[in-house]
């Protein structure tokens, strides 16, 4: 057995696989793939639907937003946010906690002004900023919720008057959030939706239409809320294995137990590194993640020995980021708690071998 606690993309059910790739051979009776399918056939619009469906049930979305499945990721959101949101002679305020949060106002730049209203990159990102200030008449604010290379995690949204964009990539689904404290959320699904290709965009109706920039058709969320997420032809296959893992999530009791799970996964991990003489976190403790935790060895000679240690135990997937270095262990909701054990005594098993050679005493 693989114990993958690769950031992305990422393990997904055993049971999605199985039934994607049934799907590949014949989907839904149809005597077609999946692959084949047309996306205009009344038989993948009930995906579409109940993909869409979902995503409303499961996050509680109030009346008043839209849902839409995008294609180009979150990088391509790291645009369409501001070609549609930031007017000539504004500001957007901007939270700077990491490469992607990095990678988004660099895209917001071209379009129009930016204000950085904090950053923590003089410490490498390992904190989560506090205590800014939001300019009141910013067009929104936008922040990075989980930062994926540093190992830190933003838990409560930050409060301010102006409509706050939140890049959900790697933490959405795994955690209860309160949809209406935001005008948009965007996901990549590669990490707790589904598999890579598909995009997810949760947006406040009555924050478009307000800015008088022409836009091309495929960067326009009204267009694309018009055509029911099929503007152009979508990514079938993986809107088709986020609805299948969708519905393994709610099977599952819903997000309110799955964080329960997360919790006992990183909660037990986390534990393990501080009480491990081989290892350290490096995240601010308050700020450290659940999704993504990151940790380096005491002595950095002995990362390359353990690397190889836990390969040997068929567990991948944990190089830590060459801006970080070290281990990275990605817990996303497939993830079951007994691989987290694995890794754990792994890293028990590696601190004995060492006490007995006297490596450290």
């Amino acid at each position: 057995m693989t114990y993958n606690f690769g950031a992305g993309p990422c393990i997904l059910p055993q049971e999605v696989f199985k039934q994607a790739a049934q799907a590949v051979l014949e989907f839904n009776g149809t005597g077609l793939s999946i692959l084949e399918i047309s996306h205009r056939s009344p038989e993948f619009e009930q995906v579409v639907d109940e993909t869409v469906r979902l995503i409303k049930e499961l996050l509680n979305v109030p009346e008043g937003y839209s849902v839409i499945l995008l294609q180009g990721g979150a990088s391509m959101q790291f645009s369409m946010v501001p070609m549609n949101l930031l007017g000539d002679g504004q500001s957007a305020a901007y939270l700077d906690t990491g490469v992607w949060a990095t990678k988004a106002l660099k895209e917001a730049k071209i379009v129009g002004n930016v204000d950085v209203v904090a950053s923590s990159k003089e410490a490498n990102y390992t904190y989560i900023p506090k205590d800014y200030q939001i300019p009141a008449d910013s067009a929104y604010f936008h922040y990075t919720s989980n930062n994926t290379i540093y190992g830190t995690e933003l838990f409560e949204t930050p409060k301010t008057s102006v409509p706050v964009v939140c890049d959900m990539s790697s933490d959405i689904m795994s955690r209860v959030i309160n949809v209406a404290d935001f005008s948009l959320i965007y996901a990549g699904a590669q990490k707790n939706i589904g598999p890579a290709g598909v995009t997810v965009v949760i947006i406040k109706d009555s924050i478009l239409g307000k800015i008088d920039r022409k836009l091309g058709s495929m960067l326009d969320y009204k267009v694309q809320i018009e055509g029911g997420s099929m503007y152009n032809t979508p990514p079938v296959f993986a809107i088709y294995v986020a609805m299948l893992n969708l519905r393994w999530l709610k099977s599952k009791g819903g997000i309110a137990d799955i964080e329960k799970e997360n919790l006992s996964k990183s909660d037990a991990l986390y534990k393990e590194i501080d009480r491990n003489l081989l290892f350290k976190g490096t995240c601010k403790i308050e700020d450290r993640s659940r999704m993504n935790v990151c940790f380096v060895m005491e002595n950095p000679e002995l990362e390359k020995s353990f690397l190889k240690f836990a390969e040997d135990r068929d567990i991948i997937g944990i190089k830590g980021h060459r801006s970080v270095g070290g281990f990275r262990a990605s817990l996303y909701n497939a993830l079951p708690i007994t691989s987290v054990h694995v890794l754990i005594d792994a890293m028990q098993e590696f601190e004995e071998k060492q006490r007995n050679q006297q490596t450290f005493s």
